[in-house]
C-alpha cells in the first residue's frame, strides 16, 4: 500500500496562506511559490512534491499547513493524492462502514469503474434476501412438518424504507483539502471544519416556541452590548428565525449607540404603549417595524431603551411582562442586554422570561468577580433562577486595554488571564467559551462583517453553545 511505502525522509512540509502565496521546504530547502490563487499555488506545490516522490520512485509523506490546521497526505510518484491514515478518525469519516486498514486509500481524478461483488456473500444481507427473492430459481417445497417447525422470517413494509437517510459528508471546502477537491482529489473536512459545519448547524435550529436568552453582568464594561449584538447576528443569520435584541436596562441603555438607528427615534416605552393595538387579533407581523430598528447586513431588529434625557421613567416588572408577551408574538428569538442592577424589578422579571443565561466577562479581574457573583446570586435564589445558573453559558473576552499597547508581554498576559479566568469558570456552568481580542468590538457600530476570521469562529462557537440550551 501506498502508506506503508511512504518514509520519514525526505521531509517535507507544505504551507498554503489564505494571502495567495505558499512554501514547499524538503529537508530544509524551502520552495517559495507565489500566485494569483489557492489553486495555482497548490498546482505548484504538488509539482515540486510530485518530482521529488518520481525521483525516488516511491510515495512521499507531506506535513500540511494552511488556515484551517494541519494534517498529512500521501504524494504517489504518479501524482496520485490521498490523507494519511493517521489522520482518519470515526468522526472525519462517517462515510465508512467497516474499520479502515491502516493504509492511505488513494483518490484519483479519474477513478476506476467499480464492479458490483462477484458473489452474493459479499453483498450485506438484507440486500442478498433482496436478491434471493428476485432470482427465478426452483426451490424444494418444504415438508409439511418443516413448514409448521421454521418461523416466519416475513417483515412488515412498516420496518423498512428505500430512502437513505444517512447524512452525506460533503467533500472540503477549506485549505489544501478544498482546493485538492477542485482539482479533482476528493478530500474530506478537516476536524476543524466539521467542528465549524457542526456549530452552524446547531445555531441553524428552529425551536418548537420563542427562546429568550438573558445577557447579565453586574458591572458595566463587561462586554455585555457586543455580546448580545453578536449572538442576535450569528443566530438571525444562519437560522433565518425572526430575531430581536432588547435593551432592558433600567433606564438609558448602550445598545442603541452600537447599532443601526432606523427611521424613528421608538423605544420599549412606545412599544408597551402600543400593546393592545399589537395584540389584536387584526394586528400584522409588519407592523412591528414601526417600533425597532432593523439591522441591514445582520438581519436583526433592535428594541432600544428609552434615551430620552428629560426622562426619568424606570421600566417595571410588569411593563417587562408586556413587552415579552409583544415580542414573542412577532419574533422567534429575543436577546436581552441588561443593566448592572441584579436587584432592580425589570433585571429580575427578565430573568422569570429566560431560557438561556449568557454571562460576558473580560479578562479583568473585578468583571470576573462581578460575573462570580451574579451567578451566585442567581444560584442563592433556588428554583428556575439557579437552573440558569447552572446551565449558563460564560464568555470570556481578552482584555482590550493590553491589546492596545501592542506590546508582546502585554498580549501574552491577556490570553494567560482570560485562560484562567475561564478555568476558573467551567466547572460551575455548562459552557465557557474564550473570544480572542478585536478592535472591530471596541468602539461604534458593531457588524458581523467587520470582524476578523478567527473572531467570527469564536463567537459561532458561543453562538452554537448557547443555542444547545434551546
Amino acid at each position: 500500500m501506498m502508506e506503508t511505502q511512504a518514509l520519514d525522509f525526505p521531509k517535507i512540509d507544505a504551507i498554503l496562506r489564505s494571502n495567495g502565496t505558499g512554501e514547499v521546504t524538503i529537508n530544509g530547502t524551502s520552495h517559495p511559490i507565489e500566485a494569483d490563487n489557492e489553486a495555482t499555488v497548490l498546482k505548484e506545490a504538488l509539482a515540486l512534491i510530485t518530482e521529488t516522490a518520481a525521483q525516488l520512485g516511491r510515495p512521499v509523506k507531506v506535513s500540511t499547513t494552511d488556515p484551517d490546521g494541519q494534517g498529512t497526505i500521501i504524494v504517489s510518484p504518479e501524482g496520485d493524492v490521498s490523507e494519511a491514515a493517521s489522520t482518519k478518525t470515526a468522526k472525519t469519516s462517517p462515510r465508512r462502514h467497516k474499520t479502515p486498514e491502516p493504509t492511505a486509500q488513494p483518490v484519483r481524478t479519474a477513478p476506476a469503474d467499480v464492479e458490483a461483488p462477484a458473489t452474493p456473500a459479499a453483498a450485506p444481507a438484507e440486500t442478498a434476501r433482496f436478491a434471493a427473492a428476485a432470482t427465478p430459481t426452483k426451490q424444494p417445497a418444504p415438508s409439511t412438518e418443516a413448514a409448521s417447525a421454521e418461523p416466519s422470517t416475513r417483515r412488515s413494509l412498516k420496518d423498512t424504507s428505500f430512502l437513505v437517510s444517512a447524512p452525506i459528508l460533503e467533500p472540503a471546502t477549506r485549505g489544501w483539502r478544498r482546493v485538492l477537491t477542485r482539482l479533482g482529489f476528493r478530500m474530506d473536512p478537516s476536524a476543524e471544519e466539521l467542528a465549524e459545519r457542526e456549530d452552524i448547524r446547531t445555531v441553524s435550529q428552529h425551536w418548537p416556541g420563542p427562546r429568550t436568552v438573558a445577557v447579565v453582568n453586574r458591572k458595566g464594561g463587561a462586554n455585555k452590548t457586543p455580546t448580545v449584538v453578536m449572538l442576535s447576528a450569528i443566530l438571525a443569520r444562519y437560522s433565518g428565525a425572526a430575531t430581536v435584541a432588547w435593551d432592558n436596562n433600567e433606564s438609558q441603555g448602550t445598545l442603541g449607540w452600537r447599532t443601526e438607528k432606523g427611521s424613528h427615534d421608538r423605544s420599549v416605552l412606545d412599544l408597551i404603549d402600543s400593546s393592545q393595538t399589537l395584540l389584536s387579533p387584526s394586528a400584522q407581523a409588519a407592523e412591528i417595524a414601526r417600533f425597532v430598528h432593523h439591522q441591514t447586513s445582520d438581519k436583526f431588529d433592535v428594541l432600544r431603551s428609552d434615551e430620552n434625557d428629560e426622562g426619568d421613567h424606570e421600566v417595571t416588572a410588569e411593563e417587562v411582562d408586556i413587552a415579552h408577551q409583544v415580542l414573542t408574538r412577532y419574533y422567534r428569538l429575543i436577546v436581552m442586554d441588561s443593566g448592572n442592577t441584579s436587584r432592580a424589578a425589570n433585571w429580575r422579571r427578565m430573568i422569570h422570561h429566560t431560557n438561556q443565561l449568557v454571562v460576558p466577562v473580560t479578562a479583568i479581574e473585578d468583571r470576573a468577580e462581578a460575573a462570580r457573583l451574579t451567578l451566585q446570586t442567581l444560584e442563592s435564589r433556588g428554583g428556575h433562577d439557579a437552573e440558569l445558573a447552572r446551565n449558563a453559558v460564560v464568555i470570556v473576552s481578552e482584555s482590550t486595554d493590553a491589546k492596545r499597547s501592542m506590546n508582546g508581554d502585554a498580549l501574552k498576559r491577556a490570553k494567560d488571564e482570560a485562560r484562567r479566568i475561564a478555568e476558573g469558570f467551567a466547572p460551575h456552568v455548562r459552557a465557557v467559551v474564550r473570544i480572542p481580542y478585536d478592535p472591530a468590538l471596541v468602539n461604534g457600530p458593531i457588524r458581523y462583517d467587520a470582524l476578523q476570521p478567527a473572531t467570527q469562529r469564536a463567537w459561532l462557537a458561543a453562538a452554537a453553545a448557547v443555542a444547545k440550551g434551546f
